[in-house]
C-alpha cells in the first residue's frame, strides 16, 4: 500500500483510481492507506451538489467541471449512485455523465455506491475525497443520489452545499421545507427557462425570509438578520431589473450577497450570517454556471473570513471519528454474536421466553464495557 500511496502523490491517475477502489471495497490494508492521505490533504475545496431526482444535477456537475477547467483548475468528481441490493455496487455506475470532459485527464470522475447510507454519502465517500485532495485536485465535486430529505449527510463532507430545485415542482419546495432548506449554502433553480421558474425563486426567498425571522425571533435589523433583510431587498430589486432579459437574477443575487456581507454588524465585527443566494441556471446550455461558481467562491471566502472553515473541519473530523467507531464496534459485536451461535440462536431464546432483546444486548455488550472500564482505571 505504501507504493500505491507514493504513486498517487506523484500524480499517477491509475494509482488514484486503484486507491479509491480499495477504499470503496474496504480491501485489506485500506485503513493504513487512508491514514497516509491525511497529512497530504486539506487544500481542495469540496462542493456538494444535491437535490431531488430530475433536477439536473449531473448536467450541472458536467458544466461546472468544464468551466473550472477553462479557468485552469483541476477537478475531481464523485457521483454517488444507489446501491445494488445484490452486489452493493453502484446501480448507475456505468452511465456516461461527463460528456463535456471526456478525455480530459485533469477531470477525474468516479461513480460510487451509496452503500446503504440513508444520506447517500458513506464513510467511503469521505475517504475517496481525501484521496482526490491528496492527489492535488483543486475542486472536488460530490453529487449525491438525490433521494430527498435524507441528503443531509452531504454537509459532513462538503465545504459548500448547493441544492438544486427545478421550477413548477411543488414537491421540491415541500421537500425543502421538510429539512434540506437548512443545509443549502447556495440554491440553484435549474431549468430556469421553463414556466414557473420565477414562482420557484419567489417561494425560496419567502422560505429564507421565514428562516431568518425564526432565527431572530423578531423582525429587526440585528447583526446577521439585518444583512439578510438587506440582501433580500436588493435581490428583489435586481430581479425586477432583470425582467427585461438583461441577465438572470442569479448573478444579481451574488452581487446582493456581496454588498450585504461587506457591511459590518452592529458591533463593527465581521460576524455576518451567510444568506444562501438563489442562482437561476439552464445547465444544458451552460447559462448561469459562472454566476453559480462565483456564489460558491463567495461562500468559500465567507468561511475563511469568519473562521467557519476551521470549525467545519473540526466537525468533519469529529463525525469521521464517530462513524468509524460505530462501524468498528458493530463489527466487533457481529463477531461476538457469531461466537454465541448466531443471531438465530439469540432469537430462539426470546421466542422461548427465556430472555428478551434488552437482556441479550446487555449480555453481549457487557464484556466490551468491562474491558473499556478496566482500561480507563489502569490509566
Amino acid at each position: 500500500m505504501s507504493d500505491l500511496l507514493e504513486r498517487l502523490l506523484d500524480g499517477d491517475h491509475r494509482a488514484l483510481a486503484r486507491t479509491i477502489t480499495n477504499i470503496e471495497n474496504r480491501a485489506p490494508g485500506y485503513r493504513d492507506l487512508v491514514s497516509g492521505l491525511y497529512e497530504h490533504a486539506g487544500t481542495a475545496e469540496v462542493i456538494g451538489i444535491t437535490g431531488s431526482p430530475g433536477a439536473g444535477k449531473s448536467t450541472l456537475v458536467d458544466k461546472m467541471a468544464e468551466t473550472y477547467r477553462d479557468r485552469g483548475e483541476t477537478v475531481g468528481v464523485i457521483a454517488i449512485d444507489p446501491s445494488s441490493p445484490f452486489t452493493g455496487g453502484a446501480v448507475l455506475g456505468d452511465r456516461i455523465r461527463m460528456a463535456s470532459n471526456v478525455g480530459d485527464m485533469d477531470v477525474f470522475f468516479r461513480s460510487m455506491s451509496a452503500r446503504g447510507s440513508l444520506g447517500g454519502v458513506s464513510i467511503a465517500t469521505a475517504d475517496a475525497v481525501k484521496a482526490l485532495d491528496a492527489f492535488g485536485k483543486d475542486r472536488i465535486i460530490v453529487e449525491t443520489v438525490g433521494a430527498g430529505q435524507n441528503e443531509i449527510d452531504i454537509v459532513k463532507t462538503a465545504d459548500t452545499v448547493a441544492v438544486l430545485v427545478q421550477p413548477g415542482s411543488g414537491d421540491d419546495v415541500q421537500m425543502l421545507k421538510a429539512g434540506i432548506l437548512e443545509i443549502a449554502d447556495v440554491f440553484v433553480v435549474n431549468k430556469a427557462d421553463l414556466d414557473g421558474a420565477d414562482r420557484t425563486v419567489q417561494e425560496l426567498r419567502e422560505m429564507l425570509d421565514l428562516r431568518g425571522n425564526a432565527g431572530s425571533g423578531r423582525n429587526d435589523q440585528h447583526t446577521g438578520h439585518g444583512h439578510h433583510a438587506e440582501a433580500t431587498a436588493v435581490e428583489s430589486d435586481a430581479a425586477a431589473a432583470d425582467a427585461d432579459g438583461d441577465g438572470r437574477a442569479g448573478a444579481a443575487d451574488g452581487a446582493a450577497l456581496k454588498q450585504a456581507e461587506a457591511e459590518p454588524g452592529d458591533d463593527g465585527g465581521s460576524d455576518a450570517v451567510w444568506t444562501p443566494p438563489i442562482v437561476e441556471a439552464v445547465a444544458t446550455h451552460g447559462e448561469g454556471v459562472d454566476a453559480f461558481l462565483d456564489a460558491i467562491d463567495d461562500h468559500h471566502a465567507h468561511l475563511d473570513s469568519t473562521g467557519e472553515a476551521r470549525a467545519k473541519a473540526r466537525e468533519r473530523y469529529a463525525e469521521e471519528i464517530r462513524t468509524l467507531l460505530r462501524e468498528d464496534t458493530a463489527a466487533l459485536i457481529a463477531e461476538e454474536i457469531d461466537a454465541r451461535g448466531g443471531i438465530d440462536d439469540l432469537v430462539d431464546g426470546v421466542v422461548a421466553g427465556e430472555t428478551d432483546p434488552y437482556g441479550i444486548a446487555d449480555d453481549v455488550l457487557d464484556p466490551v464495557a468491562t474491558c473499556l472500564r478496566e482500561r480507563r482505571e489502569d490509566g
